[in-house]
């Protein structure tokens, strides 16, 4: 399932064959706090740094692309409808400085179900790419645990880890137990995204 944001003018030009680089971004850990199963757009706050942060993205001309596991709508904790509040909320909260997520892209099912859009399924991702002519040999996935950090191996993304809050020894210890290792490691969002357009 997928939404588009707000709109923000481009900053540079397409690359040459016509597709432009984005920011793959993981939701709760991320550029929020992980309240498990975040049902009330009423609760979301977002972590310091992170409007700064996506207005550099977009600034720079990449694609802000937000891609999360919801398996609270599968579970019965919460309705699409309350998820598509929650990410124009975000995207509110964004635009009061100057940044803006061009589309959320989200799985509704639990684990059990086996699709292919839950990560570290790519369906989604690739979905964005076709939707956005996105090239994603040239594109970045940050997130805050390992299964974003496994989606983007998969695709051939540059992956940034950004551990949760409080959570870093944890989500740390389950990147070595899956044998992942991030190309880059980064205390905050911003600090990832600086990291990322350092690479050009």
């Amino acid at each position: 399932m997928g939404g588009n944001g707000g709109p923000l003018a481009d900053a540079s030009p397409t690359l040459e064959h016509g597709r432009r680089r984005a920011v793959f971004v993981d939701r709760d850990g991320t550029l929020n706090p992980d309240f498990h199963y975040l049902a009330d757009a009423e609760r979301l706050e977002v972590y310091r740094g992170v409007p700064e942060g996506i207005r550099l993205l977009r600034e720079h001309g990449y694609r802000v692309i937000c891609v999360t596991n919801q398996s609270g709508v599968g579970r019965g904790y919460y309705r699409a409808e309350d998820v598509d509040k929650i990410h124009a909320r975000l995207n509110a909260m964004l635009a009061a400085k100057g940044a803006s997520i061009d589309a959320f892209y989200y799985c509704p099912h639990t684990p059990e179900a086996g699709c292919a859009c839950r990560k570290p399924g790519t369906e989604l991702f690739t979905r964005a790419a076709k939707d956005w002519s996105l090239e994603l040999s040239a594109s970045a996935m940050i997130g805050d645990r390992a299964l974003d950090v496994l989606a983007g191996e998969r695709l051939g993304l540059l992956t940034v880890f950004v551990p949760q809050l409080g959570h870093g020894a944890e989500a740390r210890a389950e990147l070595i137990s899956a044998g992942l290792r991030p190309d880059i490691s980064a205390p905050s969002f911003r600090s990832a995204v600086q990291r990322v357009l350092s690479l050009g």
